[in-house]
């Protein structure tokens, strides 16, 4: 038979443990919400307030985060790849594009821009892979719902709008810089029947001038897109 003694003891050392664990969990939940609290305002004082470049974690973020680390993951490999994109894609040929002033650097810049505007299409396809790839890594996210609100906004700064603005703009880059390509392979045909004199352009029949006005036509109507690739560009300076 169990003494009085022992089933006082017995029974304080279940609501010990008892208070251990309830300890222990709300431990647990001090800690959830430090790390919840910490990536919000991290999403609110930083990430949008940055433009397409995303600091990396220091190792400190990374602990203070917990696993909302690898929720932040999701928006720095977009922008990573965005910023490769424009860098190593789209800026080399606005580069060129801009650097033709006068009518004789159609035919002088031809082969270079010709070169740069290859690789668009691969740029269009690396940022449609990076978007598709992000969107479906948020999917599977289960975030509280004040976080997740946070970082809906910050998702839609950093990804969805970016994407959206870019994506179809690329064709008409390439369009644009088809254009401008042919016109130098025009000028370089002609050969000596062709002379230049600042910004103005003489040929010798009327039949150039007309392929000639036709092209600047095709290059005035496709040369808004640098306006509209600008801001994009501006951010990732």
């Amino acid at each position: 038979m169990t003494s009085g003694i022992f089933r006082v003891t017995k029974q304080a050392g279940l609501l010990l443990t008892t208070l251990l664990m309830v300890f222990q969990l709300s431990g647990c939940g001090d800690k959830e919400a430090e790390s919840r609290q910490a990536f919000s305002n991290f999403l609110q004082n930083t990430v949008m307030r940055s433009g397409t470049q995303l600091p990396t974690l220091s190792e400190s973020q990374k602990k203070s985060f917990g696993n909302f680390a690898g929720d932040y993951a999701i928006l720095y490999g977009f922008s990573q790849q965005l910023n490769r994109a424009i860098n190593d894609g789209i800026r080399p040929v606005t580069d060129e594009l801009s650097a033709i002033r006068v009518p004789a650097d159609y035919q002088s810049h031809r082969d270079t821009l010709r070169q740069a505007a290859g690789a668009l299409n691969v740029v269009t396809q690396q940022v449609q892979n990076a978007r598709n790839l992000a969107d479906s890594s948020r999917t599977s996210m289960k975030l509280p719902a004040d976080l997740q609100k946070v970082y809906d906004a910050a998702y839609a700064k950093v990804v969805t709008q970016p994407a959206e603005n870019v994506l179809p703009l690329l064709p008409q880059l390439q369009t644009l810089a088809q254009t401008v390509v042919n016109t130098g392979d025009f000028l370089q045909a002609q050969n000596n029947n062709v002379s230049f004199a600042g910004n103005s352009v003489q040929f010798s029949s009327q039949d150039q001038v007309k392929q000639y006005n036709a092209l600047m036509s095709q290059i005035t109507g496709a040369a808004p897109v640098l306006n509209q690739l600008q801001p994009l560009l501006s951010n990732n300076q």
